[in-house]
Parts: C-alpha cells; sequence; structure tokens
C-alpha cells in the first residue's frame, strides 16, 4: 500500500499488562486495543454488541462517540488516524451494523489508514435459525468480511477466550508495521460476556523500519546526477517534509506532488511546479514539455489515475526513481517506463541520500513554470461563483488558521485541490474510494483527534448522503461543513453535458437550507446567497464554539477544473474507440 502513513516516528514498542482473570472477553478486548494506542472509537450501538459497548464506554483511556451511521463511523474514524496517527476503532453490532461500515473501512484501507473494526455477530447456538440480524455462514458472506483479504489485512472471528493471547499479539504486529492497517475482531454476543482465564502476555515488539541498503543509496545518487530530475511527492512522503525541501533546495529540482501530496511541499515555493493529476495545474504539464527531466524520484505515490491520469508525457526519458514502503507499488502505473525500485520509508531513504553528493537537478538560472493564482474579481454576485468562494476559503480558512481541510469527493475535490494553495501538510482528499460521504462525515473524527478545527468543503449531494452533524452536536466537536449547495449532483450534470446527455438523465435535487438543518439539529449554520457576504460567514463559522454549517448557493454553470481528466479520456478513447463497450465514465469528459 503507497501513500500511507510513514510518519517518521521510532520504532513502536508495546507492553501488555496482564490482565485479571475476572476480566470479561470484551473489557479484554478493550485492554488489549488501549495498550496497542486506541484513544477514540466511532460506531453505532445494537442489543448483540452490548457487552463491547459498556467495555468501550468504561474505558478510562477511550473516547466513545456514537454515531448516526456506520459508514460515517468508518470514515470518521479514517480520518482521526490522520490527524493523531493512533490506530481507531470502528464499533458495530450484527447484521447491517457490518456491512453499513463496509465501505468507510474500505476507504480506510484504500489510504492506509490503522483502523481496528470491532463487530458482533450471532451466538453459535442461535446461527441458522434466523434470529433478528443474524450473522452468520448462512446471512452473510464469510470471504472478505471475516477472512484476511482486500478488506482486511487481519480478520479474525473470536470465538474462545482462550484466543486471545494470540490474538493480541497479531494485532500488536499490525498496528506497529509502518503504513496502514485494517483489522476486524469479531465477537458472539454470548463470547464477549465469557470470562478470561488466560492472562493477556507481556509483549515487547519494536518493527523495524525497511532501510535500503548503502548499494541502493548509491546507485540512486548516480542515476539523479546523471541529468535533471524532477520530485513527484505523494500522500506517503508525509512526515519527510524537511527531508523533501532539503533536497531540492539542495539540488534545485521541481518538485510536483498528487492531489493528497499538497502541502508536504510548500505550494508557494519557488521550485514548486504544481499538483498533478485530477483538478491539477497546467504548469505541470508546462515544465514537462519544456524543461523535461531525465527521470522523477518519485516518493510515495502508486502513480495512479487520480495523480497521473497515466499519462504518457508525464514519463521522463529514462523513467523513475521509485521509493515506497510496498514493494509492489514501483512499477504498477507505468509498467512500460524504466523504474529503479526502492523499498523504503520515504524519510529513511532521503536521509540516506542527503549524505550523498547528487549533482544539481538544474541550472541555477533556471526559471520553472509556477502555478499562477487565479484573480478572482470582487463582487456582490448572487449565486456564488465557486472561484470567489475558494479565495475566501483561502483567506480565512487556509491563510489564518491551522485547521485540516477535507474536501468531498465531485467538483468540491476539484475546486479545492485546484484553487486552495498550502504550505503545510494540512490538505486531505480520498483519492481511492472517492466516496461521497467521507468527507462530511470525517471531519468529525479529524477534529477531535487533533482536538482544533476541521472544515469540510463538500457538495449538497454529499451532505445529503450521510452527514453525522448532529452527532458533532452531541459532542460539541468543533467541526465546520462549507456547502456548495448548487440542488444536484454537479459533477455529473455537467458531464452529462459534455457528452450530449443534458435533458436525457436528471441530476437535480431540491434544493435544500443546511444552515436551517444544521440549527434543527442541534448546531449552527447559515445560508450566503451573495459573494459580498462570503468573507463575514466564513469567520463567523471559524470563530464559533459549535458545529458550524455554512451553506453556499453556488453558481452551477461554472465548470470545474479537470481539464487533466478529460484529456485522460481522450488519450484512453483511441483503445475505445475500436472496442464494442465505448462507455465513458465523466468526470473523465
Amino acid at each position: 500500500m503507497t501513500e500511507t502513513s510513514n510518519q517518521l516516528i521510532s520504532p513502536t514498542t508495546i507492553e501488555f499488562s496482564n490482565a485479571s482473570a475476572s476480566l470479561s472477553v470484551a473489557e479484554a478486548v478493550v485492554k488489549m486495543l488501549e495498550d496497542v494506542g486506541v484513544r477514540q472509537a466511532f460506531g453505532v450501538s445494537g442489543g448483540a454488541m452490548a457487552s463491547l459497548w459498556a467495555a468501550l464506554s468504561n474505558s478510562q483511556q477511550l473516547q466513545v462517540l456514537h454515531c448516526r451511521h456506520e459508514g460515517g463511523a468508518a470514515f470518521a474514524a479514517t480520518e482521526a488516524h490522520f490527524a493523531s496517527n493512533r490506530p481507531v476503532v470502528v464499533f458495530t453490532t450484527t447484521g447491517p451494523g457490518i456491512t453499513n461500515a463496509l465501505t468507510g473501512l474500505l476507504a480506510a484501507r484504500g489510504e492506509g489508514a490503522k483502523v481496528i473494526l470491532v463487530s458482533a455477530s450471532t451466538s453459535a447456538p442461535k446461527r441458522g435459525r434466523w434470529g433478528i440480524q443474524e450473522t452468520s455462514k448462512y446471512t452473510v458472506p464469510s470471504a472478505g468480511i471475516f477472512t484476511p483479504g482486500v478488506l482486511f489485512n487481519d480478520a479474525i472471528a473470536i470465538e474462545s477466550a482462550e484466543q486471545l493471547p494470540q490474538i493480541s499479539r497479531r494485532l500488536a504486529q499490525g498496528m506497529a508495521q509502518p503504513g496502514g492497517f485494517v483489522a476486524h475482531l469479531n465477537i458472539p454476543a454470548d463470547i464477549q460476556s465469557s470470562s478470561l482465564d488466560t492472562p493477556l502476555p507481556r509483549l515487547d515488539l519494536s518493527y523495524p523500519w525497511t532501510t535500503p541498503s548503502e548499494e541502493t543509496v548509491s546507485k540512486s545518487a548516480q542515476l539523479l546526477s546523471e541529468g535533471s530530475f524532477a520530485i513527484w511527492v505523494g500522500f506517503g512522503a508525509r512526515g519527510a517534509e524537511a527531508e523533501i525541501r532539503q533536497l531540492a533546495e539542495k539540488t534545485g529540482a521541481a518538485v510536483m506532488c498528487s492531489p493528497r501530496g499538497k502541502g508536504i511541499f510548500p505550494e508557494d515555493h519557488p521550485q514548486f511546479v504544481g499538483v498533478t493529476g485530477l483538478g491539477g495545474h497546467s504548469s505541470v504539464m508546462k515544465y514537462m514539455q519544456e524543461q523535461p527531466p531525465l527521470r522523477t524520484l518519485v516518493l510515495g505515490t502508486r502513480l495512479g489515475e487520480p495523480t497521473s491520469f497515466w499519462s504518457d508525457a508525464m514519463v521522463p526519458s529514462k523513467g523513475f526513481v521509485h521509493v515506497d514502503i510496498d514493494p509492489e507499488v514501483p512499477g504498477v502505473a507505468y509498467s512500460f517506463a524504466e523504474t529503479f525500485p526502492i523499498q523504503s520509508d520515504v524519510g529513511v531513504f532521503l536521509r540516506a541520500l542527503l549524505k550523498r553528493d547528487v549533482a544539481s537537478a538544474q541550472n541555477p538560472s533556471t526559471v520553472l513554470p509556477h502555478p499562477q493564482p487565479e484573480t478572482v474579481d470582487s463582487g456582490s454576485q448572487s449565486p456564488v461563483r465557486p472561484e470567489a468562494l475558494m479565495d475566501a476559503i483561502q483567506q480565512v480558512v487556509v491563510d489564518r488558521s491551522d485547521a485540516v481541510v477535507l474536501a468531498e469527493s465531485g467538483n468540491s475535490f476539484t475546486w479545492a485541490t485546484h484553487l486552495l494553495r498550502f504550505s503545510k501538510p494540512r490538505y486531505r482528499v480520498s483519492t481511492g474510494v472517492g466516496s461521497m460521504g467521507h468527507t462530511v462525515t470525517g471531519v468529525v473524527g479529524a477534529a477531535p483527534a487533533r482536538n482544533g478545527k476541521a472544515v469540510a468543503i463538500t457538495g449538497d449531494g454529499a451532505m445529503l448522503m450521510n452527514n453525522e452533524v448532529s452527532t458533532a452536536a452531541k459532542y460539541q466537536i468543533p467541526a465546520v461543513w462549507i456547502v456548495l449547495n448548487d440542488a444536484r449532483y454537479n459533477m455529473c450534470d455537467q458531464g452529462m453535458a459534455a457528452l450530449g446527455m443534458q435533458n436525457v438523465a436528471d441530476a437535480g435535487i431540491p434544493q435544500a437550507d443546511f444552515g436551517a438543518i444544521a440549527r434543527g439539529m442541534g448546531a449552527d449554520g447559515i445560508r450566503v446567497e451573495n459573494e459580498s457576504d462570503l468573507q463575514a460567514a466564513l469567520e463567523k463559522a471559524m470563530v464559533s464554539s459549535v458545529p458550524f454549517v455554512v451553506d453556499i448557493l453556488i453558481e452551477s454553470t461554472r465548470a470545474a477544473p479537470s481539464q487533466g481528466r478529460n484529456q485522460s479520456l481522450r488519450s484512453q478513447e483511441e483503445t475505445i474507440s475500436n472496442s464494442s463497450d465505448n462507455q465513458k465514465s465523466f468526470p473523465l469528459v
């Protein structure tokens, strides 16, 4: 897994204190979770997991947040991990409790989070008898949900208290390793309340960082010294900000980043040439065409479609030096390109590389292209132009606060990625699963995990789909939602129009008053219809002591900046046009 949690921390040491024989299985599981560093749990209750819910709630170390939907709980847990760099728990009951959480857990796996699902299942004597929300092999597919695979790194059905010592070791090993790890502990209702007679082991586990050999580092330095090179920064490089900047300034290398890598290298730095992929900048392509590097040093990114569009124009003549913690990542996106693969934590590799002589990547007099801020004329237009909204968000939220900013899938993603500028890594988007509802619920996990403001930039479709405003109101979480309200799924609407199908499919939504809805749930909210009111509304939201929704009536005809993805489709059409399957996926158009 790439672009994962590779912060430069020392190897983790985990010690488990002996559990008293009086502990129930549920209480012992909670003790295990505490010992691996869990401090937050998000979920929804149910009768079959009553003992687990009680044990979680009785913990002196865990903050337990009872959410409105299991999918929202899983997204919140994912973002809580990235805000705190700790493993986070999702808890669910049987049946729909588990299945509702699966999309959020798939996102956790794809994003590289450390998340542990603790769920209930039907007790053995009652299985196959059609109990309420029965969870067994008769009602729920086992493969992939209760077994390791694409969804879970590890999945364990606990059928006996005697399993816990071995399970504690497996869980600790998974949480100690670098990168993401998503686990599932499933416990039948009757086992939760059974007694643990065997004490949990005392473990001292250290997970060594994967470090490159001296030969590998020397070879890398040699390859990068053969001519100009660029640095392509992904989400997996976070935690190595200082080393990336040092290497760039030492060599003069141009730096670009994936959408998830925004802010790891300051976007106002003269060597920053732009964001690649969805919502990215034309200055990147200008650089690749007019000042093409001989090689590109890739740090912690899969180079998948949202980052590269698989464009041949992004492949230097001598290919890539590709660093990732996952050995399967280098060479996957561009199998035809020459690639020197390096399995390593990005920071560990860069510190070793900086000890070597690496020739200058650019002529000192070379002027690199740079993303040009778009000038937005101030005015009192109504509805609000998305460009004007992003300009106000830049001034009030980005420049004048330290809030984490999360952008939802859809046009919110492209507007925010293209127009906002960050000097530090505090921007979050999902480019893998890219589920609607990730950000509007993820913000409820990010804010308490960092004990500060978190801001979601989202569309009205996602806000109606799966928000946790009520949860934020209950726990007084300092979350802010900025809703681009255009009464439609606008990425779909604009895509269908580009295909000439605007009168065929209806992407409209009855316009909702999200400020009023927020107030009805115990939060605060305001509606903005005119650009002249933007700054005051955002300022009010950012100083609010309660959750706050800013409902912005947006001009729906402004085309979102997804040009790069349009080009991606055109480049693929040469193959698609000769196929019987001519299906297109907007927003590829």
